[in-house]
């Protein structure tokens, strides 16, 4: 185990219900002012900076200094996968309603729960999850394009036809690795998503498109306004054109 990586120091340091509050809401890729990020926690100024001085002094944020003012934002996106995969496991091991902080975007507390751009469009490995992606396996499922047997899921012929009209081979695919596409679990959604490589092909489709980027530390994808109205499209237009 002398080689292993040292994982306690940063296990330690997201245990504190107070620091992992303010790391999930650094998670959309912003960067927030300590006295936003007290407010959301339920901080004293003072105590919200001993924290925040912990997470940068342990690398998991960094901070710039904007005139007076200093902002933090995460440092890197391991980080932000790493927070990801613990609030998978969180939801994973607790089955039930989704948590209210998981649905927050706002610093202040009173303010309305509202989607965060974390749950829409976000990276899940090399695939793409969040809500985007749930509605697309469905689609993907209802068009007959794959086809799913208790924890298998392979694509049909009909879908893999579909799929090379649109530049995704595969049996190109399938030479990378023995299973095509997989259902991943989607922590927020409670809903399936595509995983493997089916699912990362199609991530590299649509930011290749220009329809999905990702433009910050941050595991948040930006979709744009074609983007939503295309990928949305997906494994719809085949149908179209047959009941035309």
């Amino acid at each position: 185990m002398e080689h292993a990586p040292c994982i306690s120091q940063i296990a330690t340091l997201l245990a504190d219900p107070k620091r992992s509050a303010m790391m999930w809401a650094l998670m959309d890729g912003s960067a927030r002012q300590a006295e936003d990020l007290a407010l959301l926690a339920g901080l004293s100024a003072s105590s919200a900076n001993a924290h925040l001085g912990r997470l940068s002094a342990g690398g998991l944020l960094k901070v710039e200094n904007r005139g007076r003012k200093r902002f933090f934002r995460l440092a890197a996106p391991e980080v932000g996968a790493a927070v990801q995969a613990l609030a998978s496991a969180t939801l994973a091991s607790t089955p039930g309603k989704i948590p209210d902080t998981f649905k927050r975007t706002a610093p202040v507390p009173t303010a309305q729960p509202a989607p965060s751009p974390l749950l829409r469009a976000r990276l899940c490995d090399e695939h793409l999850g969040g809500t985007l992606a749930a509605d697309l396996y469905q689609r993907l499922v209802d068009a007959g394009w794959i086809e799913q047997c208790e924890q298998r899921v392979s694509v049909t012929h009909k879908g893999a036809t579909q799929l090379a009209a649109r530049g995704v081979f595969i049996q190109a695919l399938a030479h990378r690795n023995g299973q095509v596409t997989c259902a991943c679990p989607d922590w927020s959604e409670r809903r399936p998503h595509l995983g493997g490589p089916l699912g990362a092909a199609l991530l590299q489709l649509f930011m290749q498109s220009g329809w999905l980027s990702l433009p910050n530390d941050s595991p948040v994808l930006q979709v744009t306004v074609a983007g939503q109205r295309q990928i949305n499209a997906f494994a719809r237009e085949a149908e179209l054109e047959m009941a035309i």
